[in-house]
């Protein structure tokens, strides 16, 4: 199959779960005899205009963008979409709801099937404006009507579109990215003025919808003896929301504003960490607990649909979204019972080691391929037991 995949920002990877989804997935592909074409951003790839170049065999083309909020998604899709024009590829594969507002263009224009996977309800996000959400919004509409096939990332979304429009979506979830090897004495940590097992983590963009304001908050009410916060994560469309989050911190010894952290030194403070908090309203299946809960580090998080899905059923904590009472009297319990906090780590890490593989949701998603192309499947893979997301072979 030759598959062409719109609304990434590129590769390699360097932020966005997007991004690390696409990194994981295409190259599977490509391994397994698929040819990927994959349409970038020329700002993000640092590359010039329709220069192309190679990601572990996924062909990566930078189009032009427009650096300008709520903007640069859509040209590049759009961009995108006419570069698709034809008979040149079998599959169209939009990733997120944004780019898939130009799946109308390509199902005019092609005789391609139309993918679109889901990794959230974008237009809920607190860094769109109103025209930009009101565009995803659309982008959300021209998918459900527009796609030969739809993907969501977790059992809430597929349960949003067949709720809100009547579409049936293939629940193929995310997985955990790979994490580089990292320092075992722990030397990026110190310097940080961390202490091993004894600093809970907040990792994800600075935006409202992640509520790292609602944790900070939590945090500095309880002050838990002899734990620190860490705050790691880039500063995404909302500045002002994060400078006014980084001057409430600016004073507390307590808490640690590590920045956007990559590599091994991401690895060394997820690692390190006693405890990784999740506190968002919003979310589609977040990558990075899922990496936490593989690491075997506890978790605590509010308990949205997809956070549930992940660490329900006594794999790790919840508290009630959005309030404040209920994510104090959580961090109060699992600093202090950390025995059982470590005993529900272990249950989490074994649940994710066994039910989200790469592996299987690469083959899953060709098959989705093959059934819209009426091919015949060409990889079999083990069915997964029933309310399981994947089984690794």
């Amino acid at each position: 199959m030759k598959i062409a995949v719109i609304g990434a920002k590129g590769l390699p990877p360097r932020q966005g779960g997007i991004e690390h989804y696409c990194a994981e997935v295409y190259p599977r592909m490509v391994a397994q005899g698929h040819s990927v074409d994959l349409f970038a951003r020329s700002s993000y790839t640092d590359s010039s205009w329709l220069e192309n170049y190679y990601f572990d065999g996924v062909k990566v083309i930078s189009l032009p963008d427009v650096r300008m909020r709520g903007v640069d998604a859509f040209v590049t899709s759009a961009l995108g979409a006419l570069a698709t024009t034809g008979n040149r590829y079998d599959i169209i594969h939009f990733q997120a709801l944004g780019p898939s507002l130009f799946t109308g263009l390509s199902r005019i224009t092609t005789n391609s099937k139309i993918v679109v996977t889901c990794h959230g309800l974008d237009w809920q996000r607190a860094k769109w404006g109103n025209f930009s959400t009101r565009l995803i919004q659309m982008g959300e509409q021209m998918a459900v009507r527009c796609a030969h096939g739809m993907i969501a990332v977790s059992d809430a979304l597929k349960t949003y579109f067949l709720q809100t429009y009547g579409r049936d979506a293939v629940y193929i979830p995310t997985a955990p990215a790979s994490y580089a090897s990292s320092d075992p004495d722990f030397a990026y940590g110190s310097k940080l003025g961390l202490e091993r097992g004894r600093y809970m983590l907040f990792l994800g963009r600075l935006v409202p919808e992640k509520r790292p304001d609602l944790l900070v908050e939590a945090f500095r009410n309880l002050q838990p003896s002899n734990w620190k916060l860490v705050l790691a994560g880039g500063v995404s469309n909302t500045k002002n929301f994060t400078a006014k989050l980084l001057e409430q911190i600016a004073r507390d010894r307590n808490i640690v504003f590590a920045g956007e952290l990559q590599g091994a030194r991401l690895a060394e403070i997820v690692r390190g960490a006693g405890l990784f908090v999740l506190p968002s309203d919003v979310e589609g299946l977040p990558m990075a607990m899922l990496e936490a809960m593989r690491e075997g580090i506890p978790i605590l998080a509010s308990n949205i649909p997809p956070h549930q899905q992940l660490i329900g059923s006594g794999r790790g904590r919840l508290f009630e979204a959005g309030s404040l009472e209920s994510c104090i009297k959580e961090l109060s319990w699992a600093t202090d019972n950390s025995t059982h906090m470590v005993t529900m780590a272990h249950e989490a890490q074994d649940y994710v080691t066994g039910n989200y593989s790469w592996e299987y949701i690469t083959n899953e998603t060709l098959k989705l391929y093959e059934k819209l192309l009426n091919l015949p499947p060409e990889v079999n893979v083990k069915k997964p037991e029933k309310g399981l997301a994947g089984v690794r072979e």
